[in-house]
């Protein structure tokens, strides 16, 4: 395509025309900027592994498996980039400049492949595109490896996304439900850096929930104090990692009976309960995803302790049951049976059995966790829902109790209240490890620690 006006060629998105002249003027010119020798991912020694694991699932079948493309979100804005989990799993690649490449295992003999990474290369600077091309230029987006560079990253041959032929048939990963089971089947259990990772993700976690903690007298006297946590943690999420691993939860008073409540734009009231759910994602985009329920006060209110104390017994049920073996639905059972229990002391319930106690608890009490929050969800029921807990899987343990504000089935000091605590786990040959242990998790803890930070501002 070229402009109408100046004869110049230009591509769809490119900005205004320029002039033949001035195409030369900024094709010479410019230094060797070279990546540094040593670019190797970190991941880069534990994606071969996969990837053979992957290749025995479909032998002598060609498999593509995109990063994804960019998204538009609003006009001529795409929104932030990240790359389909499985392609980052298996490429060790998680960078923004990912949109676009695509991962294909060729077949090479029956029970093997060979990676091609197809890429979109660092522009040679003899086109315009470097300059003109907003959605890819990088002048406008920034430096992207060449293929030399990117196949040191990866230890994965890499070539021209342009150059690559009309395929023959194969297993497309945005369209094949089998190969995206598989997908999530074998990332169920974690290698030693994922582990790695996913506590990295838990300790900035940890440091985002203190700074929301020292934070809390600010955000009380604004009139849209969750926004104010919101940005709170927001800020150690990106400064530490990626970003967060999900939209963050701030929910403050009846605002916690609401599972997903991310609107996140109402006012703290010192006499509620503040449920922050959150978790910052690193860099190579394992998550973590924590949950605390905060006194706004400082001090939990007799009927908030009440609440509190049940979730947090059911907790400790949920864990106890953790062990290699086990069935993943165990630990939900053991915490579920503790609320039904708990319930009818209250008076809440006539009895702990049946399934009425669902009414005030809504969902399931745990999931499995890594790339994505809800990790490895495409997985078939028998080897994840149904299936048995394995040494190197990590999860969540998060019952809780959501009291709706307009329940009449509740007496008038328990509505409005809801109260969850999450908190990471990987499963060892002993039982499990709790993860995210540098975060309080008992009421009286939990204010001496609160008071500790505030006071130390």
């Amino acid at each position: 395509m070229h402009d109408p006006l100046t004869g110049a060629p230009r591509t769809a998105g490119h900005d205004l025309p320029v002039s033949p002249e001035f195409e030369v003027f900024m094709a010479g010119g410019w230094a060797p900027t070279p990546l540094p020798a040593d670019i190797r991912s970190a991941a880069a020694d534990f994606t071969p592994a996969r990837r053979a694991r992957l290749s025995a699932r479909f032998p002598g079948e060609r498999l593509v498996i995109p990063a994804g493309e960019l998204k538009v979100r609003s006009n001529d804005c795409d929104h932030r980039f990240r790359p389909y989990s499985a392609y980052a799993w298996l490429t060790g690649l998680t960078g923004e400049e990912q949109a676009g490449h695509v991962l294909v295992l060729e077949p090479d003999g029956p029970h093997r492949h060979e990676a091609v990474l197809y890429v979109r290369p660092r522009s040679p600077r003899t086109d315009g595109g470097f300059y003109r091309d907003r959605r890819y230029g990088e002048f406008w987006v920034g430096r992207r490896p060449d293929l030399d560079e990117t196949a040191r990253m990866t230890g994965i041959r890499c070539a021209v996304i342009g150059d690559r032929a009309e395929p023959p048939p194969g297993r497309d990963a945005t369209v094949d439900a089998e190969l995206r089971a598989a997908f999530s089947e074998l990332r169920l259990i974690k290698d030693a850096w994922e582990v790695g990772q996913l506590q990295l993700a838990v300790d900035h976690t940890v440091a985002g929930f203190e700074d929301v903690v020292r934070a809390l007298p600010r955000a009380l006297a604004h009139p849209r104090g969750e926004r104010w946590i919101e940005g709170v943690f927001g800020l150690r999420a990106r400064a530490e990692g990626n970003g967060t691993g999900y939209e963050t939860i701030v929910a403050s008073g009846a605002h916690a009976c609401v599972l997903h409540w991310i609107r996140n734009d109402g006012p703290l009231d010192a006499r509620r309960l503040l449920l922050l759910d959150a978790g910052v994602e690193t860099d190579s985009l394992y998550t973590a995803d924590i949950t605390r329920t905060l006194p706004l006060s400082g001090r939990y209110s007799p009927v908030q302790r009440q609440v509190y104390d049940l979730v947090l017994a059911a907790q400790d049920a949920g864990i106890a049951a953790l062990r290699p073996g086990a069935s993943f639905r165990d630990f939900h059972r053991a915490a579920m049976r503790v609320i039904a229990e708990g319930l009818t002391e209250w008076g809440v319930l006539k009895s702990p059995e049946g399934d009425f106690h669902r009414r005030y608890t809504l969902c399931s009490s745990g999931h499995m966790l890594g790339l994505d929050v809800h990790d490895c969800a495409q997985a078939r029921a028998e080897s994840y829902l149904d299936g048995v807990l394995a040494e190197g899987q990590v999860l969540t343990v998060e019952p809780g109790l959501y009291l709706q504000a307009d329940d009449e089935t509740l007496p008038d000091e328990l509505r409005g209240i809801g109260v969850r605590i999450e908190d990471d786990l990987v499963i060892t040959a002993e039982g499990a490890r709790l993860m995210s242990g540098a975060l309080p998790r008992t009421p009286d803890a939990i204010e001496a620690w609160m008071g500790e930070l505030i006071e130390s501002r």
